[in-house]
């Protein structure tokens, strides 16, 4: 049986302001990227977020980004290998401080935003994110992009020792180069449950439908909704289900 992982950006509220519908979300998912205070979160939307992932026993991952509260995190910054690196141990060790409290183990790191997409682009970013999670603990899952964009995040990864689990995104529209079609383009955001449900089980079938039509083949992991799409909850609902019915299981991360 086929099985894969679903997971959710989540814990981006912070302060008085509430982004995402993390309560109606978890039950529904397998794995949740935890955002660490810099692009979105704070101490206690942390605390909340893992002491809810223990209680659905879904995985808990760090989700570290550029230190941008007010772009959340989506621009781009300058920054050196060294600086990436250091502020990568600073947030993910801090999500790693909650898991602890609450006896939960951390199952994996998947960059953010710009960071993210930086890292698929740039090999040393990529690097200094390897190294930073090297550095916390080896055993930490390294989530990457799926596909032939996402090969410099596996190539660096694989070669400092890191499990690379390969990810796509079902809620977002593919360029014919296999990356993500920038946001300010129409058409970038995918909201409709059913297309994205179908989205969902093309890309467990290994591809998916690019803006042109043309067909990107993938090998994937792991399916992510974005937590802050308006209609999250659905997503995860309607997509879970049509992956089920067609017979794939829905599970963490295999180790």
């Amino acid at each position: 049986m086929k099985t894969i992982d679903l997971n959710c950006d989540m814990g981006e509220s912070f302060g008085n302001y509430t982004i995402g519908r993390d309560d109606e979300v978890m039950p529904y998912i397998t794995s949740a990227n935890i955002a660490c205070g810099w692009h979105a979160g704070d101490p206690l939307v942390m605390d909340a977020a893992i002491r809810a992932a223990r209680t659905h026993k879904v995985g808990a991952g760090a989700h570290p980004g550029y230190p941008d509260l007010m772009g959340f995190g989506r621009r781009k910054m300058a920054l050196t290998p060294e600086e990436i690196k250091s502020y990568l141990i600073y947030q993910i060790g801090a999500l790693q401080a909650f898991c602890r409290v609450h006896g939960v183990t951390l199952q994996h790191v998947k960059p953010h935003g710009a960071l993210y997409l930086d890292a698929v682009e740039n090999p040393e970013t990529a690097r200094a994110v390897s190294e930073a999670i090297m550095s916390l603990d080896p055993a930490l899952k390294f989530v990457a992009l799926a596909g032939k964009k996402g090969e410099t995040m596996r190539r660096v990864g694989e070669e400092l020792g890191l499990q690379v689990v390969f990810e796509a995104f079902p809620d977002r529209a593919y360029t014919p180069e296999g990356t993500l079609m920038p946001r300010n383009q129409p058409g970038a955001v995918v909201s409709d449950p059913e297309k994205v449900a179908a989205r969902a089980l093309d890309m467990a079938h290994g591809f998916v439908i690019a803006s042109d039509g043309s067909r990107i083949i993938l090998d994937v992991q792991t399916l992510c909704v974005h937590g802050d799409n308006r209609k999250a909850v659905n997503l995860v609902k309607e997509i879970r289900a049509r992956l089920e019915a067609d017979g794939v299981a829905v599970a963490p991360m295999a180790g």
